[in-house]
C-alpha cells in the first residue's frame, strides 16, 4: 500500500494511483535544508484533510542535475523553499532545484477519472 488516507480510509496501491487522482492537489512544500530528500510535499485531499509524503518518494521521476551546494540566501536564490505555498520552479544552481522540478512534474501530472474500484464513499473495495 502506498497511503492510506487517515480520515476517509482511501487507499491508494501505487504511487501512480496517488499521481492520477484527481483527488489529490499539491498544495505546500516544506523544505528540509538538513536533508532535502526528506522535504515534505503537502496534498489536499477531497474530503478535505492534509497529506505528507516525503520528496524522496518522487526522487526517481528526476532525472537531471542534482547540484551539491544550496544557493539559500544567494543573489541567485529567488527564495522559492523559504515559503511553503510557493511551488514555482527554480532556476538556481542549487541542491533544492531538483524537488522545484519535480513538484513542477507533479503539478501538470495528467488526472485520470476516478475508476471502477471505487465506491461512492471514496474507499477502494476489498477483495
Amino acid at each position: 500500500m502506498f497511503k492510506v488516507c487517515p480520515k476517509c480510509g482511501f487507499e491508494w496501491r501505487t504511487r501512480d494511483d496517488w499521481l492520477i487522482d484527481p483527488e489529490l492537489v499539491l498544495v505546500g512544500y516544506q523544505a528540509n535544508f538538513r536533508a532535502v530528500e526528506a522535504g515534505i510535499l503537502l496534498f489536499n485531499h477531497g474530503c478535505k484533510t492534509t497529506l505528507a509524503l516525503m520528496a524522496e518518494d518522487f526522487r526517481d521521476l528526476y532525472d537531471g542535475p542534482v547540484f551539491v551546494e544550496r544557493a539559500t540566501g544567494s543573489s541567485e536564490c529567488g527564495g522559492h523553499c523559504l515559503h511553503q505555498n510557493d511551488l514555482g520552479p527554480c532556476p538556481a544552481r542549487c541542491e533544492c532545484a531538483y524537488v522545484r522540478h519535480i513538484l513542477q512534474l507533479i503539478k501538470t501530472w495528467p488526472k485520470s477519472s476516478p475508476t471502477a474500484d471505487t465506491t461512492a464513499a471514496g474507499k477502494l473495495k476489498k477483495g
